[in-house]
């Protein structure tokens, strides 16, 4: 998809939502889903002024996939110093404290990038169009490793030294819940594996857990590993600001999924 736009998110549009419910744009941003009981209102105060915030300290904190008016995917990444501040929590726009940051997080203290002692940046999500809806012309476009390279390119011109990302092994429903891509996707562009633990948070929720250990078997995957969180990362320093190239097809690069019918997973988030 040559006309898709990859750009920096800027508070001309701050992308407030994600596009769990779809693509989204100036037009219908505002117009929040009506069938659940988020919070929708509090969250939109919460999240504005603090993409503002992060993006007048850090000079930006989301790439954006535009496709004309529409914005069809995005990458979200933060410092990783800012995953250590009180009150920050795990940095989800769409949940409460700890999962989400506390509501007057916007008026903390931010560290301003000179003072950082740790000059590495964390991807958070990463989407395109949205992973829950059965037909989506965005995916496998190369839209998500057009955002990743893109990433890469500025904070290697903008002076961080290593990018990290949370990730998994290439499961398809890993990425349709939570928009974390599988660690191939991230080997592609040249990450390497950090480190890997069992994921508490996984354990805590029994009921996707079971999810992941039926899809890992059905495709070949250890179920134990299946629960494991991975975390990749790309030095920077040793590559300069220029992404290692990769295939346009992987986006992300998941195993092929199971039959239809196979499994029914739930679509509520963990």
């Amino acid at each position: 998809m040559s006309d898709v736009v990859i750009e920096p998110m800027t508070e001309d549009f701050l992308l407030w939502r994600c596009l769990h419910g779809g693509p989204v744009s100036p037009a219908n941003i505002d117009d929040w889903p009506s069938d659940t009981k988020m919070p929708w209102e509090r969250y939109q105060r919460r999240n504005t002024a603090l993409l503002a915030r992060l993006t007048r300290t850090y000079g930006a904190c989301a790439f954006v996939a535009r496709h004309g008016q529409e914005v069809v995917g995005q990458l979200r990444f933060y410092p990783k110093a800012l995953y250590r501040m009180k009150g920050a929590g795990m940095m989800c726009l769409q949940q409460d404290h700890p999962a989400g940051p506390v509501d007057d997080f916007a008026e903390h203290e931010l560290p301003p990038p000179a003072e950082l002692s740790d000059r590495a940046l964390e991807v958070h999500c990463l989407m395109t169009g949205s992973p829950q809806q059965k037909d989506n012309p965005y995916q496998r476009k190369g839209i998500g490793t057009r955002m990743a390279e893109a990433l890469i390119r500025w904070a290697g011109d903008n002076g961080w030294e290593a990018v990290s990302a949370i990730s998994y092994e290439d499961l398809p429903f890993i990425y349709e819940v939570t928009g974390d891509a599988g660690h191939t996707f991230w080997e592609k562009l040249g990450f390497r594996l950090a480190e890997r633990y069992p994921d508490p948070e996984v354990r805590k929720h029994p009921e996707f857990a079971a999810i992941l250990e039926q899809q890992a078997l059905l495709l070949g995957i250890d179920p134990e590993r299946a629960k494991d969180r991975l975390v990749m990362r790309l030095d920077l320093k040793q590559i300069g600001s220029s992404p290692r190239q990769s295939p346009r097809h992987c986006d992300p690069p998941l195993r092929k999924p199971p039959p239809a019918g196979a499994l029914r997973p739930t679509r509520a988030l963990p």
